[in-house]
């Protein structure tokens, strides 16, 4: 009996050894991160990059957390680079680091909000979140607009300021005339809104501005890129059923709702007013009638307001 006990105990430590011998890379690189993790590889970001601090959400440079708020950080300057893949590394400092990331990329409405302070071809149509109990955190983006999308779009939207804009307008200006051409120009897609049903691209600005129709995403990406190419500092607003745009401007923040300046009328005749263009929070929810209108949003994702 003694002599099969030590004929299995030798086995068991032969397997052993072939396990780690053929694992060794893996075994050797699971101890590595227990450590000291890994320096995350940093490139540079695109051309739409903002590289923009916000109250809720800022950018860093070390991609290092070492507490919640440095993962929404991390989450929202990847996203803002413009990167579709990156990897970065819980330090051993930060022992809640996996379990935090678990919560975040399982809130989509958490990421949902932070997308919306990104320039919209860095936004993502999906975002995956792959950890392991090493510490390495891996997101994978999906964005919503393709590269061939992108250079169609600009495209389209050079031809539009130099239909409406010259170099002798301020830039105030040329928003305003941007802002009019965008509504006078466009059908908002209730069919797609009520039903989720139609025939346009609606949802997105690629349909808004090579088809005409759209809803408020589209409506807010167009007038979110054309904030950028101005100058302006601006990011996304959502509720729960609507999307609008801040913009920071006479060293205000304010709300600029172009989807609801293009009012869907009993006729079907196209309408341009200016009630949600650069107004406050207070005449926004004035303009709403009651709490739980569609501009409630969450004031704890817009810290401005």
């Amino acid at each position: 009996m003694i002599k099969i006990k030590r004929i299995v105990s030798l086995l068991v430590i032969i397997l052993v050894l072939l396990y780690a011998y053929f694992n060794y890379d893996d075994i050797s690189g699971k101890i590595q991160k227990a450590l000291e993790p890994p320096t995350p590889v940093i490139k540079e970001g695109n051309a739409y990059t903002k590289n923009k601090d916000y109250k809720f959400v800022k950018h860093t440079d070390t991609y290092v957390p070492y507490q919640y708020n440095d993962l929404l950080d991390i989450y929202y300057s990847a996203l803002d680079q413009g990167w579709d893949e990156f990897t970065f590394y819980c330090p051993k400092e930060y022992d809640n680091c996996i379990n935090d990331i678990a919560t975040i990329s399982n809130d989509e409405v958490l990421l949902s909000n932070i997308n919306n302070y990104v320039h919209p071809f860095n936004s993502y149509s999906e975002i995956k979140t792959i950890y392991d109990d090493t510490g390495e955190v891996t997101i994978k983006v999906s964005h919503i607009y393709s590269p061939e999308e992108i250079e169609k779009i600009n495209y389209k939207i050079d031809d539009i300021f130099s239909l409406n804009t010259n170099s002798n307008m301020s830039n105030n200006d040329k928003l305003l005339k941007i802002h009019d051409y965008i509504v006078n120009n466009t059908i908002y897609d209730v069919n797609k809104a009520e039903r989720n049903e139609s025939n346009y691209d609606s949802a997105r600005m690629y349909g808004l501005l090579y088809e005409g129709y759209g809803i408020c995403s589209a409506y807010a990406d167009v007038m979110a890129t054309v904030l950028y190419r101005l100058g302006y500092d601006s990011f996304k607003i959502s509720s729960s059923n609507h999307v609008w745009n801040a913009i920071y401007i006479n060293d205000n923040w304010l709300h600029l709702d172009a989807t609801w300046d293009d009012p869907v009328t009993s006729t079907g005749a196209q309408a341009l007013t200016h009630e949600y263009y650069l107004i406050s929070t207070d005449r926004l929810k004035e303009l709403d009638r009651n709490e739980n209108g569609e501009h409630a949003f969450n004031n704890n994702y817009y810290l401005y307001f």
